[in-house]
Parts: C-alpha cells; sequence; structure tokens
C-alpha cells in the first residue's frame, strides 16, 4: 500500500483548497478551545478532539454549500 506524505487518503477535488481547510481546521480548533500544534503533530490530541474539531469543520462546509445552492435557486 502506497503511503502519501501528509498520512491521509483523502484526495482533495480542489487542491488548491488544501490552505483553505487546513486554515478552518485551526479556526474551529480556537473556537472550541482546543490547541492545536502549528508543526502538525497531533499525538497529544485526544480522539474525542480529534472528532469534535471534523465534526464542525463538516458542519461548517454542509452549512456552506447550503447558502451557496440556496443562492443559486433564488
Amino acid at each position: 500500500m502506497a503511503q502519501n506524505n501528509n498520512r491521509s487518503s483523502n484526495q482533495l477535488v480542489v487542491p488548491q483548497a488544501n490552505a483553505a481547510l487546513d486554515q478552518l481546521k485551526y479556526e474551529v480548533a480556537q473556537e472550541l478551545g482546543i490547541t492545536l500544534s502549528q508543526d502538525g503533530y497531533y499525538g497529544n490530541l485526544l480522539t474525542k478532539e480529534a472528532g469534535t474539531i471534523g465534526g464542525n469543520i463538516t458542519r461548517r462546509l454542509v452549512q456552506i454549500a447550503e447558502q451557496s445552492l440556496a443562492g443559486q435557486f433564488k
């Protein structure tokens, strides 16, 4: 099995969105009061915290998509 450099098997449809998603991750973590290491090491992050961050990112992305779709049908 090939191993990616970023250890994620997810492939972005728009690779340029990587920086925006990374920024969103830090924003959500800050809002939740969770400190993320700037060097990319998350070994000290609890599974519950990681799931909370991921869930909130997904919630926000769905909200953005819904607003975008609603704007198309006006």
